[in-house]
């Protein structure tokens, strides 16, 4: 006996499929953007210690944090105190300035299953110049 399928017998399989892997997709997405946000967020933090040590190095430590300060913008909220080690007025021969920024930097997409800690990760940045 030759069993014969009649048409449509199959509808609804596709939305199954879909609604499986969807999640995976989604997850899959959202770590793309999430990758994206952490690695602007480090290069923020390159862009702000490197100018913020210039600053020290040409200037003064209070240049140098508010050259970080306008650098970091809205980041400042999630960062520990800057280091800032600054030239002074009359440098010795070879002394350098020196600025280290910590940064702790949210996940949006849940990322723990993946050995990323649930409550994100700390972003450190340190940038020296010699004094002049």
């Amino acid at each position: 006996m030759v069993r014969r399928r009649r048409r449509g017998e199959d509808q609804g399989s596709a939305a199954v499929e879909f609604v499986l892997v969807l999640p995976v997709l989604l997850i899959i997405l959202f770590s793309i953007i999430d990758f994206g946000r952490m690695l602007h967020a480090k290069l923020q933090l390159a862009e702000a210690a490197r100018e913020g040590a210039r600053a020290a190095a040409l200037q003064t430590g209070e240049d140098a944090i508010n050259t970080v300060d306008t650098l970091v913008g809205g980041m400042k909220d999630s960062m520990t105190p800057y280091v800032i080690v600054s030239c002074g007025e009359h440098p010795a021969p070879g002394q350098d300035a020196t600025v280290t920024l910590n940064y702790r930097f949210e996940f949006v997409t849940p990322l723990a299953f993946f050995g990323v800690g649930g409550n994100g990760i700390t972003l450190t940045q340190t940038a020296v110049m010699p004094c002049l």
